[in-house]
């Protein structure tokens, strides 16, 4: 491979996936868009029936007949809400989350399984469920003009609770999580961390593929509960010691660059925005829907509110991914800069491109992709490996 040649370099990666992988990965991948309009479809007409049913209606009034008070009303009929729109749903959601994903060989898990995991997290995003919905029609009974702006801050704090809490309450039910063993893989994630200012005193290898055939790792958690985990998936595949330098130098980006922070201080802009639109739309959803509700701040109206964000989150999808890209572009120099492992990153992106088509069209990356395509991403590494031979293999000093 030559160095001074990025394309080249970039290509003879490229064309290590045979013919046959390739169109799997963009029939995978177009797949996967298509479930985003998937979604969309059956969100609407879970709303639709939900709403034409009455049962919220029926709900609401019966409580408010008994004298509960209206907070009380409020959590109750979300709680109901919840889970008639799951009930609802749960068919399309085995086929997107579950045989989708077996049918291209993403996942060996069997539905059993599969819907295990799901009881397992199932009580938390209920519980966070409930407080958003708690507290955002106290927003609306209390704040009613301004209420789109402390329901952003509510999301943001939800988010930031569940970031907090996810990695030592929510992980650990669904995989084992087994200290790193001594050895050369573990004392380059600490020579690593140590030199980017990443916590080491947690290191993990996780069983991710009970759930997943994916090549991952990641850095989680926030302050204290900050961990560096492997998924077996990584060594399962081969991966030499400059992958995983490559790819944990990635993950320390995030962590060392606060992506998590730039992202809720982004995202607290956009809900806000969100909400806002929420309430000048309320009115014209209502009408579409046939809705019986008396304003905004009536818990039956619920499904609405679902039905509009996921409308605008669908709308809004080419802007949330610009962002994420960005901020995974942000994490690709880190790992070049300071793991100095552009040809182990370069090999560990090829491993993710069956389930990340290699090389879109510039619309279908802009709309649809959350990361930069790995094409783009391998040859960037090659640009770097081009301009810094020097540094190659050498981990940048604390």
């Amino acid at each position: 491979m030559i160095a001074t040649a990025p394309e080249a370099a970039t290509l003879a990666y490229l064309s290590q996936m045979s013919p046959q992988a390739l169109a799997k990965a963009i029939a995978y991948t177009h797949g996967k868009e298509w479930l985003l309009l998937g979604g969309w479809v059956v969100t609407m007409v879970t709303t639709w029936l939900i709403v034409r049913s009455g049962l919220l209606n029926r709900v609401n009034d019966s409580l408010q007949k008994g004298r509960a008070r209206p907070l009380l009303t409020s959590l109750l009929v979300g709680l109901c809400y919840f889970v008639v729109s799951s009930i609802l749903e749960m068919p399309w959601t085995i086929y997107s989350d579950w045989w989708f994903e077996m049918s291209f060989g993403m996942t060996s898990q069997t539905l059993g399984g599969w819907f295990v995991d799901g009881l397992k997290t199932g009580w938390f995003g209920l519980l966070m469920g409930s407080m958003f919905v708690l507290l955002l029609y106290g927003f609306l009974r209390r704040a009613r003009s301004v209420w789109w702006v402390w329901a952003s801050g509510l999301v943001v704090l939800l988010l930031a609770f569940g970031l907090v809490v996810a990695p030592v309450a929510i992980a650990p039910l669904l995989n084992t999580y087994k200290p790193a063993p001594a050895g050369a893989v573990r004392d380059e994630v600490v020579r690593l961390g140590r030199a980017t200012g990443t916590p080491t005193d947690k290191i993990f290898v996780f069983n991710g593929s009970k759930q997943s055939n994916r090549y991952t790792a990641n850095v989680s958690g926030l302050g204290g509960s900050a961990r560096v985990a492997m998924s077996d998936v990584m060594f399962q595949k081969g991966a030499d010691i400059a992958e995983v330098r490559g790819v944990v130098g990635h993950e320390m980006g995030h962590y060392v660059h606060q992506h998590i922070f730039v992202q809720l201080g982004i995202f607290s802009v956009l809900s806000m925005a969100l909400f806002f639109l929420v309430d000048r739309l309320f009115p014209t959803f209502v009408r579409l829907f046939g809705a019986r509700v008396t304003g905004i701040e009536d818990p039956a109206g619920l499904p609405i509110l679902f039905a509009i964000i996921g409308t605008l989150s669908l709308i809004a999808l080419p802007v949330t991914n610009t962002i994420s890209r960005e901020i995974e572009s942000d994490a690709d120099r880190f790992s070049l800069e300071h793991a100095h492992e552009p040809d182990g990153l370069a090999k560990a992106l090829v491993k993710t491109a069956d389930y990340r088509a290699p090389t879109p069209s510039e619309l279908e990356e802009f709309i649809f992709y959350d990361h930069p395509s790995v094409g783009r991403r391998v040859r960037r590494a090659m640009a770097w490996k081009a301009a810094h031979p020097d540094l190659l293999g050498k981990t940048s000093s604390p």
